[in-house]
């Protein structure tokens, strides 16, 4: 059984029904049918990211995402707005999408640089303060390298012990130096720096709405199922979560 009902869906949100359906095919092709888990969404609120929230990029991967919560969770997905500090901590839901990341950086400030291990340290508190259970697939967006390398280094590998996978997703030239930290992070070896593999990293390029829905979503979840075996043969994740 999926978290939310498609005739749900259909009632709440009838614009994410067709989102809702592509992640389903892209769960159902990686294993993952019945598999619940929290859903984050953490995004780049840094200068250079101006112009992906003023072409509706950001709001278009929010709603995304929001269509796979709707079958790992309650379609409810924590968002954190991040730039030199967390700018944000608020939500986006089924009922109130459209607009929502609008609605949310008009209250914002500055746009500042680039800090990964804040954000990060925000959804690990969200998820330890809510007291679930279940594993947590964090799709975390950004458009360039942190400017403390080694703190988010060190948090990514910390967290490893936690019940959170880290989907990282990169707007913007594919091929930009700005990268390079994320291959590292995707690559780091595994007992030495951390307990499991509790990372990915993909690119979708400098107009992200072009990449398909089909496409986003089966890069999105492909490699929580690897993950999930790893993390339960630790006992970070229980063997029947």
């Amino acid at each position: 059984m999926v978290a939310i009902s498609l005739s749900k869906v259909q009632e709440t949100a009838p614009a994410l029904v067709s989102l809702y359906k592509s992640a389903g095919v892209s769960l159902t092709k990686h294993g993952l049918d019945g598999q619940r888990a929290a859903v984050y969404l953490v995004v780049d609120y840094s200068g250079s990211m101006k112009p992906y929230y003023k072409d509706g990029s950001v709001q278009a991967l929010a709603d995304r995402v929001l269509g796979l919560s709707a079958h790992l969770d309650d379609g409810r997905v924590p968002v954190v707005f991040f730039s030199t500090d967390v700018d944000a901590v608020s939500d986006i839901a089924l009922a109130d999408h459209q607009g929502r990341v609008d609605r949310i950086v008009a209250g914002l400030g500055h746009m500042g640089k680039t800090s990964y291990h804040l954000a990060m340290d925000a959804v690990i508190d969200h998820h330890l303060d809510s007291g679930s259970c279940e594993p947590a697939l964090v799709v975390f967006q950004t458009d360039g390298g942190p400017i403390n390398k080694l703190a988010a280094e060190r948090y990514l590998c910390k967290a490893s012990t936690l019940p959170l996978f880290w989907q990282f997703i990169g707007f913007g030239d594919k091929d930009s130096k700005q990268f390079d930290f994320l291959r590292k992070l995707d690559d780091l070896p595994v007992p030495q720096k951390r307990a499991v593999d509790n990372a990915g990293f993909f690119h979708v390029g400098a107009d992200p709405r072009a990449v398909s829905d089909a496409d986003l979503y089966d890069r999105l979840v492909g490699e929580f199922p690897k993950w999930l075996v790893a993390a339960r043969a630790q006992g970070i994740v229980g063997p029947g979560r």
